[in-house]
């Protein structure tokens, strides 16, 4: 061996050995990394499709949140009873007593209106809209303001798509028949149901079932029609209002403390937003794929009779909505000021959603 070969040899052994000596701090620095163990509750019963288990559930973010995080945040989940009650998620996240709670953001409207916008708006955006509203036009920006005087923090967990109108026990053919009709439906459409005359009850996803079907209600909205076969609805009501005015796109909510968040270094930080942006296109793209054989099913197998709620309805129901939000708004100017950026950027995605994805289902193709 030439003494060049030699030296060329000896030099790149050294190399290797010193780079492997320089790069053991890092590697030993990764290993032992903090970890973090937060505990999530959950609005919704054990075993629930998309609220608790399946593509884009809040199990789901956290399977990938541990995968991705290499088990550094480990997360364990409690559905509705195990831990608190299913509606109480709000305050045990802001009293510090978990750190995480997936709900819908509606369930708290009523301790700050402005948060049913982040869940949905009657008449408003789809989900593309509504997405694109809070990643790329300040929504999630305005979800922050709103939480802040609370102590926490919101991201997008999941959505829905478009929901039904909901199950029935007669058909709604005027709008004469909401007046004392008792239903279960949260949020602002609870509102507006209300001003038309209807007794509107909030229940946990658990208590519908029993309440349509002992008569305690007559009427119940849930999702659509995979997670509402499932519940049984159509065992306890025939008539299935479809489309539903109320909620176009249901986006769920993870709660998570801003003090314990502050305390997360800034590459878990950004997993658990990667995983929620992931869980909310899974989810969606879930929701589509199971929807139409269930509505299907239910017609042709479960005796369900499936229509619109007539248009005189609807029309009396967009009049109340739109008197509803200008009443919250004028009320509140952080209300004010989420309810502009909503609508202003509705406006403008309707004008381009009109050219696009209504044409194509209207005009291209005939639906």
């Amino acid at each position: 061996m030439s003494f060049t070969r030699r030296k060329f040899l000896t030099t790149a052994a050294l190399t290797s050995t010193a780079g492997l000596v320089l790069g053991a701090p890092s590697v030993a620095t990764a290993q032992s990394a903090e970890r973090f163990n937060w505990r999530m509750t959950n609005a919704y019963s054990p075993g629930s499709p998309f609220y608790v288990e399946g593509p884009g559930s809040p199990t789901d973010v956290i399977a990938k949140i541990n995968a991705m995080s290499g088990g550094r945040l480990n997360i364990q989940h409690f559905s509705a009873g195990e831990l608190i009650p299913a509606l109480e998620g709000f305050e045990a996240v802001q009293s510090g007593t978990i750190q995480m709670n997936a709900a819908n953001s509606y369930f708290w409207s009523g301790t700050t209106f402005a948060a049913q916008y982040f869940t949905t708006v009657p008449f408003g955006m789809s989900f593309m809209g509504h997405m694109a509203w809070l990643y790329h036009g300040g929504g999630l920006e305005l979800w922050e303001e709103v939480y802040a005087p609370y102590g926490m923090i919101a991201l997008p967990l999941n959505n829905t798509g478009v929901q039904m109108t909901g199950w029935f026990r007669e058909p709604i053919e005027d709008i004469g028949q909401l007046n004392g009709l008792r239903m279960r439906v949260p949020g602002l459409a609870g509102k507006v149901y209300s001003a038309l005359g209807v007794d509107a009850r909030v229940l946990p996803g658990g208590e519908i079932f029993p309440a349509l079907e002992r008569g305690v209600i007559d009427a119940a909205e849930f999702v659509g029609p995979y997670q509402d076969r499932r519940m049984g609805l159509q065992n306890a009501a025939k008539f299935y209002h479809t489309t539903g005015w109320h909620e176009p796109s249901t986006t769920g909510e993870l709660l998570i403390s801003k003090q314990h968040w502050d305390e997360l270094p800034d590459d878990l930080k950004m997993i658990v937003k990667s995983a929620c942006m992931a869980a909310c296109l899974e989810s969606v793209t879930w929701s589509e794929a199971v929807n139409g054989e269930a509505m299907t099913d239910l017609v042709d197998n479960h005796g369900v009779t499936a229509s619109m709620l007539p248009e005189p309805v609807v029309s009396a129901l967009r009049e109340a909505t739109m008197d509803t939000l200008a009443t919250e708004a004028n009320a509140d100017p952080l209300v004010r000021k989420v309810h502009d950026s909503y609508m202003a950027f509705k406006a403008n995605h309707d004008r381009w959603a009109g050219a696009s994805e209504r044409a194509w289902l209207n005009d291209i193709i005939g639906v």
